[in-house]
């Protein structure tokens, strides 16, 4: 369910219990900008963010490049063209 922030603190209690159920969403003029959840689920989510390993640019790219090999992806460029210099003085 999605609350407004005055419904939230108005009836914090439904609000608490049908987090147990599932993730609440509050929103403040029309953007979500929070979520209660089950502490359960707050568990799982932090346990799971503990074990991910970060990973770099790098090794970002290395996994597309792998990806892209598989299935035998090629990226197409368009043409080179030659465009005109803003810093030079010579071209104006």
């Amino acid at each position: 369910m999605i609350w407004s922030v005055a419904e939230a603190k108005q009836r914090l209690s439904e609000l608490l219990r049908s987090a147990e159920k599932e993730p609440q969403t509050i929103k403040h003029r029309s953007r979500p900008i929070a979520v209660v959840m089950a502490l359960k689920v707050f568990e799982e989510f932090e346990a799971w963010r503990a074990q991910r390993k970060p990973r770099s640019v790098g090794e970002a790219f290395a996994e597309l490049r792998s990806l892209a090999a598989e299935t035998g992806y090629r990226l197409e460029l368009p043409q080179r063209r030659d465009r005109r210099d803003g810093f030079s003085t010579s071209g104006r």
